[in-house]
């Protein structure tokens, strides 16, 4: 099945979650600390709308938003095995930052990161009649990565007249 094969299709975009990062293993400026104001685009796609008419309820997605907030709102993100991982978590507990660890902080990671979410919060409620099959990281205006993949226990049996 590939994304052409769902007829219905909707996205929601949460922005403005300015954080920090760094990839410590880079050669170049990116081994520095640095941030941007994160931002997220989801598309949704169900073979069957929902009662109300939706792919997805869009005010139901306030638990996937309070999610982004708590992990990249004003935090430090670093990957797992950053040297100065305990540096990092030394400072977290004087309160100068506010520490999130990742296996990466890259934005291709953390796309596939809250594609995950997003599909664990679907699943949890409607058992497989809509998922998230593209999630969109978008690190400023001008870059972004995605992660796009269908879910296995995306249910295929539900069709439009269903």
């Amino acid at each position: 099945m590939t994304i052409k094969d769902i007829p219905f299709n909707c996205s929601k975009h949460f922005k403005d979650y300015p954080c920090s990062h760094r990839q410590w293993k880079h050669k170049g400026h990116c081994r520095y600390v640095h941030g941007y104001s994160r931002s997220f685009t989801f598309c949704f796609a169900s073979k069957k709308l929902d009662e109300n008419g939706f792919v997805v309820d869009f005010s139901s997605l306030r638990p996937l938003e309070e999610q982004l907030k708590d992990h990249f709102d004003h935090t430090f993100l670093v990957n797992f095995d950053d040297p100065l991982l305990e540096t990092w978590k030394d400072l977290h507990s004087k309160e100068v930052l506010d520490l999130r660890v990742m296996n990466n902080v890259g934005m291709e990671s953390t796309a596939e990161l809250v594609w995950g979410w997003a599909n664990d919060l679907l699943f949890s409620r409607e058992k497989g009649r809509s998922c998230c099959w593209k999630a969109i990281a978008h690190e400023n205006d001008v870059n972004s990565a995605s992660y796009s993949f269908i879910p296995e226990w995306f249910n295929t049996k539900y069709s439009k007249t269903s």
